[in-house]
């Protein structure tokens, strides 16, 4: 199972295919998995961003587990390497957010497998500076509203 980050806009975010050279962003339109998706969004366009490493899993965040929110982060402490790799990701991602010219963008993180369709977890309103923090974690069926 992955991490799935979703974005909702206005218009349509480049596609971008995943290219594991580049250590970039990949931008895809929904397949028949992400349906149900859609129904979490009030922005017309839905699309799946994905991290550096193909899907959404080098995005730093977070699992409901027993009640508690728990992440990788938590698993690997003072690892060099790792938050590399996260910070990477936030810069990333707050670009392409940013180069939208949108003054809102709806995200949504949910794990990929059996989960587009079930209720959110938290909503939050944040700025897309937010993201950048590093104690900033998408949780687990989290729907993010961010003011660019």
């Amino acid at each position: 199972m992955c991490f799935s980050l979703y974005a909702g806009t206005t218009k349509p975010l480049p596609r971008k295919a995943w290219d594991k050279d580049a250590r970039g962003l990949s931008v895809d339109p929904l397949g028949e998995r992400d349906a149900l998706v859609i129904s979490h969004f009030s922005l017309p366009e839905v699309q799946r961003v994905g991290s550096t490493a193909g899907c959404g899993c080098d995005f730093p965040h977070v699992t409901l587990t027993k009640g508690e929110w728990v992440g990788y982060s938590e698993v690997v402490v003072d690892n060099p390497e790792w938050e590399t790799t996260e910070r990477l990701n936030r810069e990333v991602l707050v670009a392409l957010l940013n180069s939208t010219g949108e003054k809102t963008i709806e995200l949504y993180g949910i794990w990929e497998d059996g989960e587009s369709g079930e209720s959110v977890n938290v909503r939050e309103v944040i700025s897309l500076k937010r993201i950048l923090d590093p104690d900033f974690r998408f949780k687990e069926r989290g729907f993010y509203m961010v003011n660019l």
